[in-house]
């Protein structure tokens, strides 16, 4: 039976988002000095910065009923910024995770930083749910979980022919939400990643309302085509931040890593290298 695709608001008004593009999309022509230069929208870099674009969105949110996959790329804009990096303009279209259907459209910029650091984001998105329909659907899968007969564990999710079991679709949902927080804060103009599968999952009792849980995932990394592992420790409760510290063995680029982040704060992750679960 299919479940969760395994791959991967506010609404705006018409004059809202006019003013967003003047503001996003850089002026002036390319013959201009330091001008944005205008990409394929299908160009693989394009489609690349708006994965991290809807990673960083999908993190921040800390909300499974208002995850999002990369629909299509509208338009995107390179412009060289002096002594900070490469910034992409983007427009594009985005679906609902878990069912495929249209989710709105967002305008983003992302600032890939010459400084080894994670991406700069803005991003703001129009929606097709409306926000108590998102809270309803937190709610829902919050309580599938808490009302578990006893603490959950699970291997392999997707199975290999890419099925999830319905009751662990919350997991996986979670694990989407919180490697998100791994693959933007990982992301570089030429890696990007994508979650591919939860290897393994236990479900931590708590005395309070939150929600926890340790996970293994495995992040497919592209273009090298390798399987990075990561451990990540999170912590959830409906209308508050998602809390997620990771530790990724960084296999092809020397040592490991690891961090510390929570969704809701403009401020990025807080380093907690070598954090220990």
């Amino acid at each position: 039976m299919p479940g969760l695709r395994a791959l991967p608001g506010l609404r705006a008004s018409p004059p809202a988002l006019l003013l967003l593009v003047l503001v996003l999309v850089p002026r002036g022509s390319p013959a201009e000095p330091g001008a944005g230069r205008e990409l394929e929208p299908g160009s693989r870099s394009a489609a690349a910065a708006a994965r991290v674009a809807l990673q960083y969105r999908n993190f921040q949110a800390g909300s499974l009923g208002g995850l999002r996959a990369l629909g299509h790329v509208r338009k995107a804009t390179l412009k060289n910024i002096p002594e900070s990096g490469h910034k992409y303009y983007l427009q594009f279209s985005t679906e609902d995770y878990r069912t495929g259907e249209d989710a709105g459209n967002c305008l983003a910029t992302v600032l890939y930083p010459k400084k080894k650091s994670p991406p700069v984001v803005s991003i703001e998105c129009s929606h097709t749910k409306d926000q108590k329909e998102i809270q309803e659907e937190d709610n829902r899968l919050y309580q599938r979980i808490r009302h578990q007969s006893k603490p959950i564990t699970g291997n392999n999710i997707p199975d290999s022919h890419g099925n999830i079991e319905p009751a662990l679709e919350p997991v996986w949902a979670l694990a989407v939400a919180g490697s998100s927080s791994i693959m933007w804060e990982k992301s570089t103009e030429t890696l990007g990643y994508f979650l591919a599968q939860v290897k393994s999952v236990r479900q931590w009792i708590r005395k309070d309302d939150f929600i926890e849980f340790d996970y293994t995932v495995l992040l497919h990394e592209i273009p090298t085509q390798e399987m990075i592992s990561c451990h990540m420790r999170l912590t959830w409760l409906p209308g508050h931040p998602l809390k997620v510290k990771h530790f990724c063995a960084a296999e092809s680029h020397g040592g490991d890593e690891g961090s510390g982040a929570e969704s809701g704060s403009a401020a990025g992750p807080a380093a907690e290298k070598g954090a220990n679960f």
